[in-house]
């Protein structure tokens, strides 16, 4: 490319996202822990993503919920939290100082001064009243161990308070203490969600006390959670690492800098891998497809995806917000979509064929052909099997989601 630079291609990066990802059939793992580890972050805003996106990296996926289930709720070597750019995610329980140090306590700030803020504003008590009850709180969660808001509220009824929030304005709304200070406890890291009330499915949680963590240093966290990440996703340009973390450029650029990140070429322009990390990773290996679900962290990994992603596919493929739903993956690029119907099916659509996608000039056939519909199918039924009983509909749906399942 004449910078000097090693040039990684589009054939290397999705060779690495096979490996590195845990979705080729060679490189899946046999616990819940591994994925996480290999991921680092596990999008939990819908419950059911963490399962799927589990399942369909375990060698044996009929494991998934038992195993998922001991991980986040018996040995709590997982934990569901707050983490970048204010998301839930599941993380591994190693990490929670980390991403605590690095992403949260930044948001935590804002979110508690925004309360104080909207309370007095609408005449509700003070921010001293407020540190009582969170203290009453606290007290009583670690007392039973596990509550729902409204079990809480019975042990400390001052959280029952509600406030007007935006008077006036024609979002207004009528808030309750209970829910908006559970929330601010969650990103200050004092309290994580627990086991939910219902199935693995169901966004209905109870609330713990937060595992405890050594307090890190911003700058050492950051360096930490970005070495992390760039070791599950590297290459990645800047852009990349400030969208997916949150963070000033100024921070970003620091934290690269502590851990002797090593800057490549990309297609895109500069891109950065961890310090050991430069080496040529092999692109002939097994071909593989993959289902992976709404909001699984490849899809949503970086914030430039043309690599992997064809431009002209994302308006079936996201929500209104950006969103990914449901994809289909065929040798790391997303080619189409899947969807659960009412009956248990698994369904799914090519959106790519020839002449499409990001494989464009790199000496790929970009025809999705009879091996790869096979292949598709066969992680289809996969799916099917361990899902069983089971019905799982996104809770972010996507214009072809909803076509799939008419």
């Amino acid at each position: 490319m004449g910078d000097g630079l090693r040039y990684i291609g589009v054939a290397e990066r999705r060779a690495r996202l096979a490996l590195r990802h845990r979705l080729a059939p060679r490189a899946r793992v046999t616990t819940p822990e591994a994925v996480a580890d290999a991921l680092l972050a596990l999008h939990g805003s819908d419950p059911a993503t963490v399962y799927l996106a589990i399942g369909a990296r375990l060698a044996d996926p009929a494991v998934t919920v038992a195993e998922t289930d001991r991980a986040l709720y018996a040995d709590r070597t997982l934990v569901r939290m707050h983490g970048m750019r204010h998301t839930v995610f599941v993380f591994p329980t190693r990490a929670t100082a980390v991403v605590h140090a690095s992403t949260g306590l930044a948001v935590a700030a804002r979110e508690r001064a925004k309360l104080v803020k909207d309370m007095a504003k609408a005449g509700a008590p003070d921010a001293a009243w407020l540190k009582e009850v969170e203290e009453s709180a606290l007290a009583a969660l670690a007392r039973l161990g596990q509550a729902t808001a409204a079990e809480l509220a019975r042990e400390e009824p001052r959280l029952r308070q509600q406030f007007v929030y935006a008077a006036g304005k024609p979002y207004e709304g009528v808030h309750t203490v209970v829910t908006r200070l559970l929330r601010v406890l969650g990103v200050e890291g004092k309290v994580v969600r627990g086991r939910p009330l219902g199935s693995w499915t169901s966004s209905q949680f109870r609330w713990a006390l937060a595992p405890e963590h050594a307090e890190l240093p911003l700058a050492e966290a950051q360096s930490e959670l970005l070495r992390q990440w760039l070791t599950a996703c590297g290459p990645a340009t800047e852009a990349d690492l400030r969208w997916w973390t949150g963070w000033k450029v100024t921070d970003v650029r620091r934290a690269l800098a502590a851990i002797g990140a090593r800057a490549v070429t990309l297609d895109e322009g500069t891109g950065y891998v961890v310090e050991d990390d430069v080496d040529a990773v092999p692109t002939s290996g097994e071909p593989w497809a993959a289902l992976l679900p709404g909001l699984d962290p490849t899809a949503m990994g970086w914030q430039g995806r043309d690599w992997y992603l064809a431009p002209e596919l994302r308006p079936a493929l996201f929500d209104y917000s950006g969103n990914v739903g449901p994809t289909v993956w065929w040798n790391g690029r997303v080619v189409g979509s899947w969807a659960q119907r009412a009956d248990g099916e698994i369904v799914w659509r090519i959106l790519a064929g020839e002449g499409q996608g990001p494989g464009r000039g790199t000496g790929e056939d970009e025809v999705v052909g009879g091996e790869a519909q096979a292949a598709i199918e066969a992680e289809a039924a996969r799916l099917a099997a361990w899902l069983g009983t089971t019905r799982v509909t996104p809770r972010f749906r996507t214009p072809v989601e909803k076509e799939l399942v008419r």
